[in-house]
């Protein structure tokens, strides 16, 4: 007779449990609470041996578990939480995310489609963003881990829209030098997605920018397009920018819009950071109008809107072609009328994943609990800080900007007279490193007309005006510590 043993991997004693989850939250709280004392840190060796431990054969328990997660991998964060964390275009995170990441654990709900709740959230979120941007009501949308994805998600519709369901089956040989158009400081996630969709690096144009919010020159777009059809290219596809990775510029979204109407175009948005402006204070709202004339619109939640990572989004105005570009239903996912199995439409059949995490109870938390009015406030609180940033690098006399401060980005540079532009990149590179390592602010750096500057992104909710003071005060003590070297 055989005999088998039942295995669990359940806590033995939930009581115990209890007691090592409600310590780990009390850590994580206190982590949030001190987030202005908590900058980022270097991961140390000894850090980074108690990260990387030998593959673990037999396991600590979770009591054991819960005091490393607290002691050995918490304090070791991006620092992105932290109130003068502007490098790159990192969000903060919520309090309400926290509280969502907790209950969206507990329900390990698979999102790629059926018949429960988490649907019928992330259909809510998706009905709140058509909303919010002006998208039509039979429009389609879905949440997916960022702009780079959604980016994809959308050239794909496009392409479908374009040139019909059998590019599916034949791919491209029957449709060959497609070209699609961007500005000039465009997002590099906008080269892969074509990329990844067989089209190649050679089929993005990228247009010079013009005027004083930094956008698309039309005129030389306009060109471009007359001259790509004199060769026998097939334009299909103009992708705008609100709020470039560089220095916040925005295309002129009406405009282009304008412009894809004549010429029989799909017009894509990369709103990554920059579309929340529709939400902002003028004169920074006035830069994401038009948004609602767009066929397809990526952004993200975890930049502009603070939620945690990883949420993105995109919006489709054609919602026939979206589906088009990726339905697919082996019979082991063959639809019900009742029952888990029903629940039409399914998210799997409008993007690349069949698994997907509940990404959408962040949002729903996040605008649930804070509303637009107070996310609103935030973000036009980022512009003035920004314009706040530039004023006092103006009045530096070491100091320069790189860019007109448009959006909620600030790039600047140390400038000393006298000194080699090329030994003026190597200082700035410097500055940025001493200051991170120091823990008194997290600056990028990014390269404009051949040189080194720093950039300072604000997507934060926690910054107030004296720590764009504090930021500056540093950098212009750092110079005074390079210039007496």
């Amino acid at each position: 007779m055989c005999s088998s043993t039942e295995h669990s991997l359940d806590p033995e004693d939930f009581d115990s449990f209890r007691r090592d989850a409600h310590a780990l939250l009390d850590a994580c709280l206190d982590h949030l609470k001190a987030a202005r004392e908590r900058p980022w840190r270097p991961v140390d060796g000894v850090a980074r041996a108690a990260l990387a431990p030998a593959l673990p054969e037999t396991g600590i328990g979770e009591s054991r578990l819960a005091r490393e997660l607290a002691e050995r991998v918490l304090p070791f964060s991006t620092g992105n939480t932290h109130p003068r964390f502007f490098g790159w275009v990192h969000g903060t995170g919520l309090a309400a995310g926290l509280l969502a990441d907790m209950a969206a654990s507990a329900m390990n709900s698979n999102c790629g489609g059926r018949d429960h709740g988490a649907i019928y959230v992330e259909r809510a979120v998706i009905d709140w963003t058509r909303r919010i941007f002006g998208f039509p009501e039979d429009a389609s949308g879905l949440l997916t881990s960022g702009t780079s994805q959604s980016t994809v998600i959308a050239l794909a519709a496009a392409r479908v829209h374009k040139l019909g369901h059998r590019v599916r089956a034949s791919g491209l040989r029957d449709a060959p030098d497609h070209i699609a158009y961007c500005a000039a400081g465009a997002h590099s996630a906008n080269q892969k997605a074509l990329e990844l969709l067989g089209h190649g690096a050679q089929a993005l144009r990228r247009i010079p920018t013009t005027g004083p919010s930094g956008g698309m020159d039309l005129v030389r777009l306009e060109e471009q397009l007359a001259t790509d059809r004199a060769a026998d290219k097939r334009p299909f596809c103009v992708i705008a920018t609100v709020g470039s990775v560089d220095t916040g510029a925005c295309d002129d979204v009406e405009a282009i819009a304008d412009l894809c109407a004549r010429e029989d175009l799909w017009l894509h948005v990369d709103g990554a950071f920059g579309c929340w402006a529709r939400i902002a204070d003028r004169p920074w709202r006035d830069l994401a109008r038009g948004l609602e004339r767009a066929d397809s619109l990526a952004f993200d939640f975890h930049k502009w809107m603070y939620v945690q990572y990883d949420c993105g989004a995109v919006l489709i105005r054609h919602a026939d072609a979206h589906r088009a570009a990726f339905a697919m239903r082996p019979h082991y996912l063959e639809a019900q009328e009742e029952g888990l199995g029903g629940g039409d439409p399914w998210y799997c059949d409008y993007g690349i994943e069949l698994s997907r995490g509940f990404r959408a109870l962040k949002v729903w938390s996040c605008l649930r609990a804070y509303g637009l009015d107070r996310l609103a406030a935030s973000i036009s609180d980022n512009c003035r800080q920004a314009a706040h940033m530039a004023r006092l690098v103006e009045v530096a006399n070491e100091l320069e900007l790189g860019a007109p401060v448009v959006l909620n980005v600030c790039c600047f540079r140390y400038a000393p007279k006298g000194v080699d532009p090329q030994d003026q990149d190597a200082l700035n590179r410097q500055i940025a490193t001493r200051l991170q390592l120091d823990g008194k602010v997290v600056l990028s750096t990014t390269r404009l007309n051949e040189r080194t500057f720093l950039r300072a992104a604000i997507v934060n909710h926690r910054t107030r005006d004296e720590d764009i003071d504090f930021a500056i005060a540093a950098v212009r003590e750092a110079c005074a510590g390079l210039a007496k070297r």
